[in-house]
């Protein structure tokens, strides 16, 4: 009896210990990868997480955006979860709120090249997610902010989703009061948008 009691028990453990094997998605975001003004589970990270699902892939994801992140936060916050999560991919979508306050473009690139070079020491790949601001900073100021992405994704050979609220942003409906934050019905094509280069990456 006992022998069978611990082969029970051992069957009752499979599930969790499948669950701590998965590896480990972690997302690095400002508000709008934290749902901000919506139910979070329809974020377009929780629609991720049900995709991967849905899909068959076993991947823990790991949200640890926050409203009103910068660059600077995510930097500083980035070595713990990275110790804490051991994630195999990070997606880091960081950088509006900077540019918003119009942070010096130099620390913005710095900060965001830090992020990645910490990533991949810590033996993930990552996906970098870029975002666009407001012309009230002037043309240069948002022409060379844009640019940052793209520089850094051809400096380290890493994915790039060029824009998270392309086919959002400008659409009124999608849209919530305050002109920055995606409604819920938005989510969807932000996750599609991340999706069309994140698919690669995870095969």
């Amino acid at each position: 009896m006992g022998s069978r009691l611990l082969l029970f028990l051992c069957l009752l453990c499979l599930p969790a210990a499948a669950a701590a094997e998965r590896p480990a998605l972690l997302i690095m975001g400002d508000s709008l990868s934290a749902a901000w003004g919506i139910p979070v589970e329809q974020g377009w990270v929780a629609l991720l997480e049900r995709r991967l699902e849905e899909s068959g892939q076993a991947w823990t994801v790991v949200n640890a955006s926050i409203s009103g992140e910068t660059s600077r936060g995510g930097l500083t916050r980035l070595p713990r979860a990275l110790e804490r999560h051991q994630p195999e991919l990070v997606i880091i979508s960081l950088g509006g709120n900077d540019g918003l306050r119009g942070i010096a473009l130099g620390e913005i690139r710095e900060n965001l090249s830090r992020m990645i070079r910490l990533s991949r020491d810590s033996g993930a790949e990552v996906l970098l997610v870029g975002i666009q601001v407001p012309p009230n900073l002037g043309r240069h100021f948002t022409e060379r902010f844009h640019r940052i992405y793209h520089e850094l994704a051809e400096e380290y050979q890493v994915p790039l989703v060029p824009f998270l609220l392309e086919g959002v942003a400008l659409e009124p409906d999608l849209m919530q009061a305050d002109g920055i934050h995606p409604t819920a019905e938005a989510q969807p094509i932000m996750l599609d948008t991340v999706w069309t280069v994140l698919e690669a990456v995870l095969e």
